[in-house]
């Protein structure tokens, strides 16, 4: 499909990329791997035809549609989110009124021999064709699908773009990308502006989604379970594996440890064959094998080690200075903004020592939550109280607006830094990466991921006590990831995290709080736990279709088989101990109960459902027919789900 050919970017005597190719086939999903700065992002500018390399080309065929999401662009501010998503479908309703005014000419035309009347045909089947591809829900419903799947809520829909933030407009830039079905997705750090249920949403539309994609991420589990083939840049290079990202870093270390054992072997033959050429250069009796060796080594192919980028980040945080035992503790508290109430009746302790995430949409008071502990704001009501000689040591999100642009890297550290520490600034600026010139870089030329490590340097001034970071991991590569999360696990103080990125909380908290619904919910237990929780909820509410009639004669026969078994069981282990067959009745009188409730909840859905499809069979002048739909699905949903669960009591 395309084909990047013998690509070179080099400005300043410097060589971004040298002479590399590749090819892009069908039904590729390819996750461009590399370092901050690497030449991903522009890699698919080129592609896309946005930069022009300083040689070579890329071959793309005629037609062929590609979508593209950089990390940042301008975005649209007089429309709803609802009308600019539905600007995706434009080039569709271009086809349908095309399409009318080719049906009205042909029914005119009696010329059925001509050859314009057969041009006219072709074009109507051509036409056809590709609107097909775009059959199914109206432009309105794909577009409120999609935009329910990135995040938003319903009464969003008819909101104004402008009054959303830059991460909330990406999403609707990612929508429309989406909606527009382009042949080929290009897509630059999809999931910075996205939450956990956001990201797993699009996760499981880009699996099913059946054109090619290039994708640049730093998540690795997002990258594991989408791309199916890994192209690393590295030092201006490329090496290409058929495998996802976690089997591409495998074989990568395979690769060079194979390439260095060859290596050497390689070595030891020349060695030895220039020690016999030395040897027996000058003696008659052996010319002929002495000629025959330097010929061998002249057509010899030199082994060589692919050259690597070792540099990474060397992070140690200070020690903490010990702290009260309760760190944070927010009592019945409420945040609002104006009249707007954020969440309200949030209780939460954070003690010394834990390591703990915040978690859920955006816009559900992650951030705010934040901004109370580091008394940024205040609760509207209820009570928020930071513990005995906590001293808290903040990573913002917004780091471009918290960053002075005219000061250099350096200033940067030393405008804020007192006594000793000055003297170690280069040394701390160099265990994130900024060495030689880049310390007297102006933060305004900083790609993201150097401004994150910059923000993040500015953390080890102080020993604090209380680290709280929000989104940390934006813009930063996997490998500074992997650095940060291991100091971070060291850290002996008390850690509070707001983030997305599912591999890098993964054993590193034990503890979680959900915002969700205007509501603060704690769950014990690290990301994966919450996730597997939250699944058997989601399929409780979400991902249902349909119930069997029989059910109810069914159930009762399963119950009824429960209650029997009890005195079967007794009876076969009637010689058992005591304590055991309490144990068991225990656990049978559970069951019997869980079936009970499902048999209540399934009862009062199909009580719902046959209300729903009289609404939907007569509906009144105030009733939303599409809003009707997708609710009753929702029920028939969650209905199968209910009866999912009872079956699966029936089996047990």
């Amino acid at each position: 499909m395309i084909s990047v050919n013998g690509i070179t970017v080099s400005y300043g005597g410097f060589t971004l990329l040298d002479n590399i190719s590749f090819h892009i086939s069908e039904k590729d999903k390819i996750g461009l791997a590399g370092k901050n700065g690497a030449g991903k992002s522009t890699l698919l500018k080129i592609i896309v035809g946005i930069n022009t390399p300083t040689s070579g080309s890329v071959a793309k065929p005629a037609g062929m549609k590609i979508g593209y999401l950089p990390q940042q662009m301008e975005h649209a501010k007089d429309k709803s989110v609802i009308d600019e998503a539905m600007t995706a479908f434009s080039h569709y309703l271009d086809m349908q009124n095309e399409l009318e005014s080719a049906l009205e000419e042909m029914s005119r035309r009696e010329d059925y021999e001509s050859e314009e009347y057969h041009d006219l045909m072709v074009r109507i089947n051509d036409l056809n064709d590709r609107i097909s591809v775009f059959s199914g829900d109206s432009p309105r419903v794909q577009s409120e699908k999609t935009l329910l799947g990135l995040g938003f809520r319903k009464e969003d829909m008819e909101r104004p773009t402008a009054t959303f933030s830059q991460g909330w407009n990406m999403r609707i830039e990612l929508a429309k990308i989406l909606l527009s079905k382009p042949d080929v997705l290009l897509l630059d750090e999809p999931t910075n502006h996205l939450d956990i249920e956001s990201i797993e949403w699009l996760e499981d539309y880009l699996k099913a989604y059946s054109g090619s994609i290039v994708l640049i991420s730093h998540d690795r589990k997002f990258l594991d379970n989408i791309t199916n083939r890994t192209v690393e840049i590295m030092l201006g290079h490329i090496h290409d594996y058929k495998v996802p990202y976690s089997k591409y870093l495998v074989l990568r270390k395979e690769r060079i440890e194979q390439q260095r054992a060859a290596y050497e072997n390689q070595q030891r033959m020349i060695e030895k064959t220039e020690e016999f050429i030395e040897r027996f250069r000058y003696k008659p009796t052996k010319s002929n094998q002495v000629q025959s060796r330097i010929k061998q080594l002249d057509r010899l192919e030199r082994i060589e080690i692919d050259e690597e980028d070792r540099s990474a980040l060397n992070v140690k945080f200070p020690p903490a200075p010990r702290s009260g035992q309760v760190v944070f503790k927010a009592s019945d508290a409420q945040a609002s903004y104006g009249t707007k109430v954020i969440f309200s009746h949030a209780d939460m302790v954070i003690e010394r020592g834990e390591k703990v995430a915040f978690v859920g949409r955006n816009g559900e008071g992650k951030t705010t939550m934040v901004r109370l502990i580091m008394k940024e704001l205040y609760p509207s009501q209820g009570e928020c109280e930071t513990g005995h000689n906590v001293f808290p040591g903040y990573y913002a999100q917004n780091q471009d607006d918290i960053l002075e642009k005219t000061d250099t890297v350096f200033e940067t550290l030393d405008r804020i830094a007192t006594g000793d520490i000055r003297t170690k600034l280069r040394d701390i600026l160099a265990a994130f990466l900024f060495k030689g010139e880049d310390i007297d870089k102006k933060v305004a030329v900083l790609s993201g991921g150097e401004r994150a490590r910059l923000a993040m340097a500015k953390l080890m001034l102080n020993p604090y006590n209380l680290l709280v970071l929000d989104e940390p991991t934006n813009h930063m590569d996997i490998r500074s990831k992997d650095v940060l999360k291991q100091a971070l696990m060291a850290y002996d103080g008390t850690l509070i995290l707001v983030s997305h990125d599912r591999d890098f909380l993964d054993g590193l908290v034990d503890k979680l709080y959900e915002f969700r619904d205007g509501k603060v919910k704690e769950h014990l237990g690290g990301v994966n736990d919450f996730l597997q929780r939250k699944k058997m909820e989601n399929l409780k509410e979400i991902e249902r279709t349909s119930v069997s009639p029989q059910h109810t004669q069914t159930s009762t026969a399963l119950q009824a088989e429960a209650v029997s078994g009890t005195g079967n069981a007794d009876r076969k282990n009637g010689s058992e101990d005591y304590a055991k067959r309490k144990m068991e009745e225990k656990e049978r009188r559970k069951l019997r109960n869980s079936i009970r409730q499902c048999e209540e909840k399934i009862a009062g859905l199909e009580n719902e459902i046959r209300v729903m499809e009289e609404r939907i069979a007569s509906p009144g002048p105030e009733d939303d027919i599409v809003a009707l739909s997708n609710d009753y699905h929702m029920l028939q949903k969650e209905l199968d789900g209910w009866m999912e669960k009872w079956m699966e009591y029936g089996e047990e």
